[in-house]
């Protein structure tokens, strides 16, 4: 299963963990397994069948360019990260 890193604004859900295992083939059937075991974490990262504004998803270090389609191997670390904008 993906070890799976919440980040601080989503630790409420999951009791305080900030790692978690889920299966998951792609980044949205990871978010799905989140959303079984952690209601309300979905709707935190996926907006209109989209990763939410102001979130980035990155599989294995890399960002997540295929978003919700992008690929996840068993043995993956994914991290759900906030977009800091800035100037």
């Amino acid at each position: 299963m993906a070890v799976v890193w919440i980040p601080s604004m989503m630790r409420d859900l999951t009791g305080g963990k900030e790692r978690v295992h889920v299966p998951g083939a792609t980044v949205g059937e990871v978010i799905d397994a989140l959303e079984a075991a952690y209601p309300g974490a979905k709707e935190r990262l996926v907006v209109q069948g989209r990763l939410a504004s102001g979130i980035m998803a990155t599989v294995d270090g890399k960002r997540a360019l295929r978003g919700l389609e992008q690929q996840v191997s068993v043995e993956s670390i994914v991290r759900f990260l906030p977009i800091m904008a800035g100037g």
